[in-house]
C-alpha cells in the first residue's frame, strides 16, 4: 500500500469529497440566509400593519367621539329650536296684531283676494298691498 499514485488518487478523493461539502454547506447558508431576511422583512411588514392599525383604531375612537359630541350637541340645538318655536308662538298668540297679520298671511297664500283680506283683517290697502307682495305664490 506504498503506492504513491493511489495516495494521490484518496487524497485528492478526500479533497475533492471536502470542496463538494463546503460548496453544498455554502448553498444551504445562502439558502437560510434568504430565508432568514425574508422572514425580517415579514416581521417588518407586519409589525408596520399592526402600527398601521394601531393608529386606525385611534383615529376610528376619535371619530366616534366626535361623532357622540356632533348628536349631543344636534339634540341641543333641536332642542333650543323647538323651545324657540314655542316662544315665537306664545308672542304671536300674545300680540292681537301679530295674529291678525298671520292671518292675513295664511288667506293671501290660501289665494284670498285683497279686498276681502283687507276688509276680514281691517288692514289698510297699503299693508295689504306689501304682504301681497311678500307672500302671494307666483
Amino acid at each position: 500500500m506504498k503506492d504513491p499514485n493511489l495516495l494521490y488518487i484518496i487524497a485528492a478523493s478526500i479533497v475533492l469529497l471536502l470542496a463538494v461539502l463546503v460548496i453544498v454547506l455554502w448553498l444551504r447558508t445562502s439558502q437560510l440566509a434568504r430565508q432568514m431576511r425574508a422572514l425580517r422583512q415579514n416581521m417588518d411588514t407586519e409589525k408596520q400593519a399592526s402600527s398601521q392599525t394601531q393608529i386606525l383604531r385611534a383615529e376610528v375612537s376619535e371619530l366616534r367621539t366626535a361623532l357622540a359630541n356632533m348628536s349631543n350637541r344636534i339634540g341641543q340645538i333641536q332642542q333650543r329650536t323647538e323651545e324657540v318655536a314655542q316662544q315665537q308662538d306664545t308672542i304671536r298668540e300674545a300680540d292681537p296684531q301679530a295674529r291678525i297679520y298671520s292671518r292675513a298671511v295664511k288667506m293671501i297664500e290660501l289665494g284670498a283676494p285683497m279686498e276681502e283680506v283687507m276688509s276680514e283683517c281691517e288692514l289698510p290697502r297699503a299693508e295689504a298691498e306689501l304682504l301681497f307682495s311678500l307672500h302671494q305664490k307666483n
